[in-house]
Formats: structure tokens, C-alpha cells, sequence
């Protein structure tokens, strides 16, 4: 399963990246947990400099922005990639 963290105070901006994280992981039919983090003292252990912030499996991938639909699916699918890879590999 992945962890999907969105990092921010709330805002519109947040609460959009969240909806396309939700529709990215539905998209690739992928279990995932979406988890909102609106702690600074959270925040900043990921040295995030400027919200939003998306986490893929304790992985910064993005911060500041809003990305594409395409790009979070793309983030969300290596981070599959690579936990199936640790799991053969144990």
C-alpha cells in the first residue's frame, strides 16, 4: 500500500492536490492511504520550503506547486515499482 502525504495549511491549493493524488492512486487502481499534514513542525522535517508539498512513501516529490494528474501517476507508479522490487528482494 502506499502512504500519499499532502503537506500544507488547508488551502484551496492543498485541498486540490489531495483530490488529484486520490484520483491519480483510483486511476492506477492502486490501494493507497492519503494522509493531510498541516503541522509546521511536520512540515518542515521534509524541508519543504512552500506548500503544497506531496510525499509518495516518506519521498518528497513535489513542493510549491500543483502538479498534472500525468505527473502524480507517474510518481505514485515508480513508487509501486520500487516497493515491488524491495518486497522480491527480501
Amino acid at each position: 500500500m502506499l502512504t500519499i502525504k499532502v503537506l500544507g495549511s488547508g488551502c484551496a491549493t492543498c485541498k486540490k492536490l489531495e483530490e488529484l493524488a486520490r484520483r491519480a492512486a483510483a486511476g492506477l487502481a492502486a490501494e493507497a492511504q492519503v494522509v493531510k499534514v498541516t503541522d509546521a513542525v511536520e512540515i518542515s522535517h521534509y524541508r519543504v520550503l512552500a506548500t503544497p508539498g506531496l510525499v509518495i512513501n516518506e519521498k518528497l516529490v513535489s513542493a510549491g506547486r500543483l502538479p498534472s494528474i500525468a505527473e502524480i501517476s507517474s510518481w505514485l507508479a515508480d513508487a509501486l515499482l520500487a516497493a515491488e522490487a524491495g518486497a522480491k528482494a527480501a
